[in-house]
């Protein structure tokens, strides 16, 4: 199957599932799970810089359409993929990021993924999170809003993992 209709495949499935699904989980208020970021880890170490970013931005903005969220979803997805780079750059050795490899617990290893992923989803969830607020008047009970969602989405994706890219090539 070609890579980009992987891809292709991979942005519907993960958007259905999120704004069918997931959109409508939310425990208290503090864990609100937001698998979509799937997407844009999973796409290939050397993507362009600017496909990368119009690929995130389309994720986002389809999420933002479904969920009436005036573009929160596309500024945190932008800014996730804007920091990727620099966090491959900084979990990841010369070696690991090759090309034809893919940033997943199968090529990647767990250790690796994890600290990626981590990062990652914090940085979106921290955005995401923030703008929606719009103040600092709640900074803590926002903050711990980012962090159980933040760990609850990265849970997520290494359950999807585990699932669905595990197989061997």
């Amino acid at each position: 199957m070609s890579v980009h209709i992987k891809h292709s495949i991979r942005f519907i499935i993960l958007l259905l599932v999120q704004v069918t699904v997931l959109n409508s989980v939310n425990f208290s208020g503090y864990l609100n799970p937001y698998l979509y970021v799937l997407f844009i880890l999973m796409l290939p170490f050397e993507i362009q810089g600017w496909l990368l970013l119009a690929l995130s931005f389309m994720m986002g903005f389809s999420v933002d359409i479904f969920s009436n969220t005036q573009g929160m979803h596309a500024a945190a997805s932008v800014f996730m993929a804007y920091c990727r780079p620099w966090i491959i750059r900084l979990v990841a050795s010369p070696r690991e990021a090759e090309a034809g490899i893919q940033p997943c617990i199968r090529d990647m290893g767990f250790r690796w993924f994890i600290s990626y992923t981590l990062i990652l989803v914090l940085l979106h969830h921290t955005l995401l999170f923030y703008l929606e607020a719009f103040t600092f008047k709640q900074f803590f009970v926002t903050l711990v809003r980012v962090l159980l969602s933040t760990l609850f989405t990265t849970g997520l994706v290494i359950l999807s993992q585990y699932l669905f890219f595990m197989k061997k090539k």
